[in-house]
């Protein structure tokens, strides 16, 4: 039996204002992957960025121990943000180191 994928509670809003901030780039909602995977994928200007949402109102909202595993054995991108300001400024800091 599988446990139900929760988001947290600015996970629609952020995709909504990050879609508005930069139409140009492909959101992926990938919420539901479970296992600790990030909530969203980025595609933009060649580059892919996993981005895990959470809500800075709440206390409760960290990583789960799945979310810590992955992002300590993923070799590619990935961040944790809390806004899609906070998205397109880590895509920024990103493509400035070019990695």
């Amino acid at each position: 039996m599988g446990f139900a994928k929760r988001t947290d509670d600015n996970h629609r809003a952020v995709a909504e204002e990050f879609r508005k901030a930069m139409p140009e780039a492909t959101l992926f909602d990938l919420s539901g992957a479970g296992r600790g995977f990030s909530d969203f994928a980025i595609g933009w200007r060649g580059r892919t960025f996993l981005m895990e949402v959470k809500n800075p109102d709440r206390a409760a909202s960290k990583k789960t121990p799945a979310q810590v595993k992955f992002f300590a054995e993923w070799q590619g991108h990935a961040a944790v943000v809390h806004s899609a300001a906070e998205m397109c400024a880590e895509m920024a800091r990103e493509m400035e180191r070019g990695q």
